[in-house]
């Protein structure tokens, strides 16, 4: 699958097969997801790769939206580590996000599933996350990404080009 086609039909998927995915699709993905951009070259994005079924139990109940994370073979929570800043509070967020996006197009490219769970900005996650994988301080969990082998053909995917959302030169 080439990079359009990698970005233009990856969908949210929230159902898996048993099947495992496998160390090297794992590796492939983060190896993706570390050639995001990164604000002031500081790549401040960490990774918790989650195989553990009571972990990704715990992971599975911190929002209402998280639930099929218990269900899938595999969690990555995505991770900003504000002490690797090179200017603090700037863009660890922003880091995270950019790796996040690479990380879900990767997994579409190889077959997989894939779907995030917002961690940041809410209080009560941050801490259930934190708990959950033993997340150090200074290192705070952005989202937490479901993934396995997709349990149904994905739909057909819309063309979401809109000329509405554009503007030219000015608003």
């Amino acid at each position: 699958m080439d990079a359009i086609d990698a970005l233009t039909t990856r969908r949210s998927v929230r159902r898996y097969t048993d099947e495992p995915v496998s160390d090297a699709d794992i590796e492939t993905i983060l190896r993706a997801a570390m050639c995001a951009p990164s604000g002031f070259g500081q790549r401040s994005t960490r990774f918790v790769v989650v195989r553990d079924a009571e972990t990704r139990a715990a992971l599975s109940v911190i929002s209402k939206y998280s639930g099929m994370i218990a269900n899938a073979p595999v969690a990555i929570v995505v991770c900003g580590d504000t002490n690797a800043e090179r200017h603090p509070g700037t863009y660890f967020v922003h880091d995270a996000v950019a790796a996040l996006e690479n990380l879900l197009t990767a997994a579409n490219a190889l077959g997989l599933g894939a779907v995030w769970v917002g961690v940041h900005p809410w209080a009560d996650r941050i801490d259930a996350v934190r708990a959950a994988v033993g997340l150090p301080e200074g290192v705070e969990p952005i989202a937490s990404v479901a993934l396995g082998h997709p349990a149904s053909a994905a739909p057909t995917t819309p063309d979401r080009f809109d000329p509405a959302f554009v503007h030219i030169d000015r608003w």
